[in-house]
């Protein structure tokens, strides 16, 4: 795997993880009226960084041409 690759999977498990850390916090506490409408915005940027890894993941490098 190369450097790309790594880091766009640590941005994937690290957005999977904030998300996992505020859906627990959202569920734990009961500011509702306030929480629904902040929890749409942060989940929709958590959601965008996400897909920004799992682009960066997916990306098809090309091996450099050999010299002969």
């Amino acid at each position: 795997m190369d450097r790309s690759r790594f880091y766009g999977f640590l941005i994937c498990i690290g957005i999977v993880i904030a998300a996992t850390l505020f859906l627990v916090g959202l569920v734990s506490k009961s500011y509702w009226a306030l929480a629904i409408p902040v929890a749409a915005f942060t989940l929709g940027l958590l959601g965008l960084g996400f897909w920004i890894g799992w682009t960066i993941v997916m990306l098809k490098t090309e091996a450099p041409p050999e010299d002969d």
